[in-house]
């Protein structure tokens, strides 16, 4: 069977969601909910559930999604509710972030990047936080079985404790490890962080 690429394997599974409209937030993005403050940058937004509850809640947001059909749904309900809201289509394998946030959310993003970048893009997440910020990151970790959606080589499965030992002199507001069933009994393994950076 031939993996397909991540974008179009999401590109399908979002055009789902909107014909059935399934814009829940998943238990990532609950957790990540109460944590979202001021100016936000959501990378690999998706269907921009949680970025769009981050306007309502008063953030200003940037989102960020490969995919044209979750990012011109963004806009469209951004538009309507005329929130603070900026529905961006962009590649994440190459985006910079070029300026700093009081909070970065990566939920389900880092995963689909290869070794290096997924570490260059993590990297980047903790120097633009701004001091006292928050990041909020997950990601699928060693012991994950189900591969489907990744192109063979192009993916990256975090080591059990990295993702904490990247916010090492942050204050862990959440340290999480989920486990959950996939297809063809398998297993997704997740880490998620919420770290407060030290005021500067």
């Amino acid at each position: 069977m031939t993996s397909p690429d991540p974008v179009e394997f999401f590109e399908q599974q979002f055009l789902r969601q909107i014909r059935e409209t399934d814009f829940a937030l998943n238990p990532f993005e609950k957790l990540a909910l109460p944590y979202l403050a001021g100016s936000v940058l959501d990378l690999g937004c998706g269907l921009g559930n949680l970025s769009l509850e981050a306007a309502r809640r008063g953030c200003m947001v940037t989102a960020l999604d490969a995919s044209p059909t979750a990012v011109e749904r963004l806009r469209a309900a951004a538009r309507q509710e005329q929130l603070r809201l900026q529905p961006l289509q962009a590649d994440l394998g190459n985006f910079r972030i070029e300026q700093d946030y009081d909070t970065i959310v990566a939920i389900g993003l880092l995963m689909f990047l290869e070794k290096e970048r997924a570490l260059t893009l993590l990297s980047q997440i903790v120097q633009r936080v701004r001091p006292s910020g928050c990041a909020i990151v997950n990601v699928l970790v060693e012991g994950t079985t189900y591969l489907e959606m990744f192109k063979p080589g192009e993916y990256y499965l975090f080591g059990a404790n990295e993702l904490e030992q990247a916010f090492a002199g942050w204050t862990l507001l959440a340290a999480r490890r989920e486990s959950f069933p996939a297809p063809e009994d398998t297993r997704k393994e997740f880490a998620t962080v919420v770290a407060q950076k030290p005021p500067g």
